[in-house]
């Protein structure tokens, strides 16, 4: 049997390999079971690789030290700094890769593309931890440092975590408006679009939480 011009077209159109990396997540994309739910682990992976990032530094520069001495001295909290670049690449990376790889395969939104889940679950920590939360008292409001900052030079809050892992998910299946009219977005913008809707409502739940004294 021959296969329909379209197939064959597609067939004979140039594989995009490195679109394909990248927006299945290096793979998470084809396993079988909630490939979506692999995404949002990669982008908690990608939202805590700042740790990573100190200890390769200490390491290649000798300063075998404890974090706790080392100290910051600057207008901008660099773990916070070097979040908001990766936000802002998963994000137009994404719409790119996401495109070329939906293209590809003839589907809207393919289920092996995962990097939208990779961008929003990354976005629902960083937008998540910019609010104040309430300490001293339930009358008194002071800006903490960011969770997933520098300058707390602490683990991040396992429940910071996994809150915002849960409240993404939740809200990333849910799609609560306007997430399913951002999936009409042509290309890679559909794609994207209705998870960075989520990240937005996860975040907000992650506001609460940290004011309610997570």
């Amino acid at each position: 049997m021959s296969a329909t011009p379209d197939r064959a077209s597609q067939l004979a159109a140039k594989k995009p390999r490195l679109a394909l990396l990248l927006a299945t997540g290096f793979g998470l994309g084809y396993l079988p079971l909630a490939p979506g739910t692999w995404g949002s682990l990669l982008g908690v992976v990608l939202a805590t690789s700042q740790w990573l990032v100190l200890f390769a530094y200490l390491v290649l520069s000798g300063l075998l030290v404890d974090a706790g001495a080392v100290i910051w001295v600057g207008p901008f909290d660099p773990f916070v700094f070097y979040q908001c670049w990766l936000g802002i690449v998963l994000a137009v990376l994404g719409v790119w890769v996401a495109g070329r790889t939906a293209k590809y395969l003839g589907r809207k939104d393919p289920q092996v593309v995962v990097i939208d889940e990779v961008s929003g679950q990354q976005l629902t920590l960083l937008l998540g931890g910019f609010l104040p939360y309430v300490k001293g008292g339930s009358d008194t409001i002071r800006w903490g440092h960011h969770p997933l900052g520098y300058l707390g030079l602490t683990p991040v809050n396992w429940k910071y975590l996994l809150l915002g892992f849960i409240l993404f998910r939740v809200f990333d299946i849910w799609k609560p408006f306007p997430a399913r009219q951002a999936e009409q977005l042509p290309g890679g913008w559909g794609i994207m679009a209705d998870d960075w809707v989520a990240a937005i409502y996860a975040a907000l739940g992650l506001w609460l939480a940290r004011a309610l004294g997570m």
